[in-house]
């Protein structure tokens, strides 16, 4: 075989089959379906209430403070900022992966050479050389490695921008539902004062109707135990208050201190919801988006782990200025230069890169399994947060029917009893009836909010 055939083996690599070289990534096809919503509340038009800023969605101006303070200083959107940085370096340096590392050198060499050896009898015992250089390396991305490389970067900074964006809706979420959480918890501290107010005087009226003989000492304990009873419920609202408060300080990224709120009588709600079509979950839901561009990353990775395996072709340049005496450094008679292209393919390693290879291709089997799980759990909170919202808005009609039938049966029974013709008993238990009911009405109303504010999550809104 001629010297000149080896001339050829560089073109032989080159021209080695396309399937070598690294995929291109494909979405995948198992997006969701509205049948996995599991509703019958799908929109007629396409456009999904996430595609509307949390601004547009939450109108209570003190409401909005707090969104806009927790995005500001809450701990764990700031951690998220910071890994986008993190991110965006890695970002920047993958850009640059195709341009040929270049580094420049300066150095003083001074050898003692042995006066009996060849060179030391020659330089008289010491040698002291002079050099100022500059050096480049550069790799062909033949198999498509460095590209791949570059792309997962991107991935990675994509994802960090992704999960910042998530740590944003959630968060978003938890303050508002919070924040609904205190208005109603006033609401029910109002309805317990106004409560107390009432047995107090039903009391004093209890006690009246024993002396005159309408109802007897158990009637008066009775109405009395009723008031403790309220008593200690607002002892409970109260504890409650701070709880939440405490907690809701935290997301805020402050010290536990008083909230301040509106009424919550003046909340309104949307009467009309829409969820958008199904696939709008792949472009809405940032924690969707943060799993697909992780499959990215694994999948890119995944090439760069298969070229390892296949030769690679390098090319590196050494030029500069050498000379044993300083004076002489920067004359045309010290300038060098050296050029190397080299091929070379791993043989043997301890099986290091195909256990590598084998390794990268399990981790982007696992980030597919992690961003399928994602899609499942997207379209489980849709379908919870509709089922819930619509469950609220139904149990609302009925708990504000009962509550009204509560009300006429106190007035009944306290007529009837003012005629000395109904039984005390009837008069308690139609009052603990209706206070019951009167929380009952605000907790689910509150379950209606927090099921919108939960829906306006599970779309993926909040971020935008």
């Amino acid at each position: 075989m001629s010297y000149k055939n080896f001339l050829y083996l560089p073109l032989v690599f080159l021209m080695l089959p396309s399937c070598f070289v690294a995929k291109d990534y494909q979405q995948s096809k198992e997006l969701v379906d509205e049948a996995y919503f599991r509703t019958d509340l799908l929109p007629a038009d396409s456009l999904s209430m996430a595609e509307y800023s949390w601004r547009e969605i939450f109108t209570d101006p003190k409401l909005v403070t707090h969104i806009e303070t927790g995005l500001q200083y809450n701990i764990d959107v700031r951690i998220a900022l910071q890994q986008i940085l993190a991110a965006q370096a890695y970002f920047r340096q993958g850009k640059l992966g195709q341009l040929p590392t270049v580094n420049a050198n300066a150095q003083l060499n001074h050898q003692e050479l042995s006066r009996n050896s060849q060179f030391g009898s020659f330089f008289d015992g010491g040698i002291t050389q002079y050099e100022v250089s500059a050096g480049l390396s550069w790799e062909a991305d033949i198999w498509g490695k460095i590209r791949s490389q570059r792309r997962a970067f991107e991935a990675e900074y994509l994802q960090s921008v992704a999960a910042h964006q998530a740590v944003k809706t959630q968060l978003i979420n938890d303050i508002a539902s919070l924040y609904f959480r205190l208005q109603a918890l006033d609401e029910q501290l109002e309805v317990t004062n106004s409560t107390i107010t009432n047995r107090e005087q039903a009391l004093e009226t209890t006690k009246a109707l024993k002396v005159s003989g309408i109802v007897t000492e158990v009637g008066v304990k009775q109405t009395e135990a009723q008031l403790h009873t309220a008593r200690a419920l607002r002892v409970d609202i109260n504890r409650d208050i701070k709880l939440t408060e405490n907690t809701l300080s935290v997301l805020l990224g402050l010290d536990p201190k008083d909230i301040e709120r509106n009424k919550w009588t003046d909340q309104g709600f949307q009467e009309t919801i829409s969820i958008g079509f199904p696939v709008q979950l792949l472009r809405n839901r940032p924690d969707v988006m943060a799993a697909e561009w992780n499959l990215v990353n694994a999948f890119e990775m995944s090439n760069v782990a298969k070229s390892n395996l296949y030769p690679s072709l390098t090319l590196s340049a050494t030029s500069g200025l050498q000379s044993l005496e300083l004076d002489q450094l920067f004359s045309l008679n010290s300038v060098f230069a050296n050029v190397i292209a080299g091929l070379s393919q791993p043989i043997f390693n301890g099986r290091a890169l195909k256990t590598q290879y084998e390794v990268a291709l399990s981790q982007q089997e696992q980030a597919y399994l992690n961003f399928r799980q994602s899609l499942l759990n997207a379209e489980k909170e849709v379908s919870d947060a509709l089922y819930a919202y619509q469950a609220s808005r139904e149990k609302m009609g009925i708990i504000q029917q009962e509550f009204e039938a509560y009300s006429v049966a106190i007035d009944y029974s306290e007529e009837l009893l003012d005629n000395g013709i109904g039984n005390y008993l009837e008069v308690i238990t139609a009052r603990e009836n209706a206070l019951n009911s009167e929380i009952g009405l605000i907790n689910a109303k509150n379950a209606q909010m927090e099921a919108l504010a939960n829906l306006y999550r599970a779309l993926g809104g909040g971020w935008k």
